[in-house]
């Protein structure tokens, strides 16, 4: 039976295969009118699947961000951040060599720092491709769990084709045939057969409706699927941009600044050197001026300076002058010695014979 089915609430599916047909077929002969625990188990199992699809969207839905990655690039982030390459432009001067010392510390220090944050970005990028392949994993898992549930919403097609035949049969056929056999016999037995046929139509009536429900509820899942799907793929891409684009550019952006960084400085160095070297120029160039006119001078000069002989002349004329000024005075002064010592003495002797006299 290959036709368009359509069911009394109008729900139109699509044509059935032959085995499909096969299929109605097989759920129609589980369903007995007379059992009553027949309509619980129609359908349930695909419920369930249906069910726990919802459940694991759900579970996917609750864990697709960023996760630890995320968490590690933030971090990452900050670290990056005070890698603040400007802090090493401050002007400083090279008087001296343990300045010089001190500025190649400073980049010995920035290098330090730049290679912690190198490892993790090494090791980041180990995280995130780690992210990325799970996510992948998640992917293919979606696909299938996207198909799963197109299988489940067209075996519940079925499901609800076959009700509606059975629904219509127990109504047509089914209850009109007990009607016309309670008239019959006029037996309460036969009354209530046809009391509890309709009573279990009203029932699986019911039961094609939440069959319905559950139908649209997997035809709305198939668009969640695929949301948390694309959201998967939306990460995928970025985390994998991160990894061929991001963490690279980061790196190579470090080592650009490091590099302009030395540069600023042997250029800083060097010209100061050369500043350096013109002044030690000038500098030996003047020295080399004041003595080569000095050494001039003193070889145009004679062993002993006129100035200094006749200096030495009128220190000699006046020591020779002086001498015999000095020699003049003794002279004089030994001659009144001479005298006071012949006076001495003469006074000496009369005093001496005065003396025997009166002895």
């Amino acid at each position: 039976m290959q036709s368009s089915l359509t069911t009394a609430q109008t729900t139109t599916f699509e044509p059935l295969t032959p085995e499909e047909a096969a299929r109605v077929q097989s759920l129609k002969g589980s369903v007995q009118v007379t059992d009553s625990g027949s309509i619980l188990q129609f359908a349930v199992g695909t419920q369930s699947k249906i069910a726990g699809y919802a459940d694991s969207i759900l579970s996917q839905v609750r864990n697709k961000d960023a996760g630890e990655a995320g968490q590690a690039l933030s971090g990452l982030l900050t670290n990056v951040r005070e890698l603040d390459v400007g802090s090493l432009s401050e002007d400083g001067g090279l008087a001296s060599i343990p300045l010089i010392g001190g500025i190649f510390s400073q980049v010995k220090r920035f290098l330090q720092r730049y290679e912690k944050v190198s490892v993790q970005i090494d090791r980041i990028g180990g995280e995130l491709d780690k992210s990325r392949m799970g996510l992948m994993k998640d992917i293919a898992l979606l696909d299938n769990l996207f198909q799963k549930n197109v299988e489940q919403v067209r075996d519940l097609d079925l499901h609800i084709v076959a009700g509606g035949q059975i629904l219509e049969e127990i109504r047509q056929v089914r209850i009109p045939e007990l009607e016309a056999a309670a008239e019959r016999s006029q037996d309460a037995l036969d009354a209530q057969k046809v009391q509890d046929a309709r009573q279990f139509a009203d029932r699986f009536e019911k039961k094609l409706h939440d069959l319905r429900l559950s139908r649209t509820i997997a035809i709305q899942t198939a668009p969640q699927i695929r949301l948390v799907q694309a959201g998967n793929q939306v990460l995928v891409e970025k985390i994998q941009s991160s990894i061929l684009q991001t963490l690279p550019l980061w790196k190579s952006q470090m080592v650009l600044a490091i590099t302009l960084l030395r540069q600023k400085k042997s250029l800083k160095l060097q010209s100061e050197v050369t500043d350096a070297t013109n002044d030690l120029l000038r500098r030996n160039s003047e020295m080399l001026k004041q003595q080569t006119l000095e050494v001039a001078r003193e070889g145009e000069r004679g062993i002993v300076d006129l100035e200094t002989l006749k200096k030495v002349n009128a220190d000699l004329i006046s020591t020779l002058e002086d001498t015999l000024r000095i020699q003049d005075e003794g002279r004089r002064k030994r001659q009144d010695a001479e005298g006071e010592l012949v006076k001495i003495e003469g006074e000496l002797k009369q005093k001496v014979l005065s003396l025997q006299t009166r002895g």
